[in-house]
């Protein structure tokens, strides 16, 4: 792999980054409401019959410097959450949005203090740890026709690699509204979002109007660590997605993101 550089974070003040936030998120409610695009809906009444993925992941999971307590807040927030996320149904040329159906998170809503990551700092903020739906939602997305209309990746890698199950980086970061995730269904056919919680899961499935017949496989290239001239490290990763026809046997790959994270971490930690 080619010589990866990174430029060192910058740091900006209190006042900077509230009235940056402010305004891109008058900026994307405008465009909510005044807007050419078709936004999905839920709708209980329909139930799709053919599974394309499901997924699930911990909810709880302990991680290093971080209170218990965010974790279970978490937990309450996403219950809160899912209720706007679950059965929506995504028609051809709609888009979804995570935000524009979820809204501002806020304490008048039910919302607690969750874990949140900014600058690769871990704090805490109302409706913090949404970002697991994130992942979630976008990981299933790979394994289906729909488009990633907006995804933003975390530029940090913040905790060590504890029984990871899925590549590097194949999560999608969130903060109201304006960092979004956004999937466009470009197809002819229907989808149907469906999110749930059990005792230990976030569980999701995306299910059809019709059966595919394709299989999606997810997997990770040219995987690296490196030394920034700055002193720091950084992680370095390619996503790629390989679509088979179960009907024809026909295969085809493409490229889906290229990651480079800013690790908080040193990647020579003992075992």
């Amino acid at each position: 792999m080619d010589n990866k550089q990174v430029a060192k974070p910058k740091k900006r003040s209190n006042l900077r980054k509230f009235l940056g936030k402010e305004y891109f998120v008058l900026k994307r409610q405008f465009h909510w409401y005044f807007g050419a695009d078709s936004f999905a809906k839920a709708d209980p009444k329909i139930s799709l019959g053919h599974s394309l993925v499901k997924h699930r992941s911990f909810l709880l999971r302990p991680l290093k410097d971080v209170d218990m307590y965010l974790q279970h807040n978490k937990v309450k927030n996403m219950q809160i959450a899912v209720v706007h996320l679950n059965k929506v149904v995504i028609k051809p040329g709609q888009t979804f949005s995570i935000w524009r159906l979820v809204g501002r998170p806020t304490k008048a809503k039910g919302y607690l203090d969750g874990m949140t990551l900014h600058n690769g700092q871990i704090g805490k903020d109302t409706g913090g740890g949404l970002c697991q739906l994130g992942n979630l939602l976008y990981w299933m997305a790979l394994h289906s026709p729909l488009s990633i209309k907006e995804r933003w990746r975390h530029s940090f890698d913040v905790f060590p690699d504890v029984n990871r199950t899925i590549p590097f980086a194949c999560g999608a970061t969130l903060a109201f509204n304006y960092i979004d995730l956004q999937l466009q269904n470009d197809t002819p056919h229907t989808f149907q979002i469906n999110l749930w919680l059990d005792n230990t899961y976030l569980n999701g499935e995306i299910t059809c109007d019709t059966d595919l017949q394709t299989k999606y496989e997810i997997y990770e290239t040219d995987h690296l660590f490196q030394q920034q001239i700055w002193g720091g490290y950084t992680r370095h990763n390619k996503i790629w997605r390989r679509i088979t026809n179960l009907a024809t046997d026909q295969t085809t790959e493409e490229l889906v993101t290229e990651n480079n994270a800013i690790m908080m971490y040193s990647p020579l930690l003992d075992q």
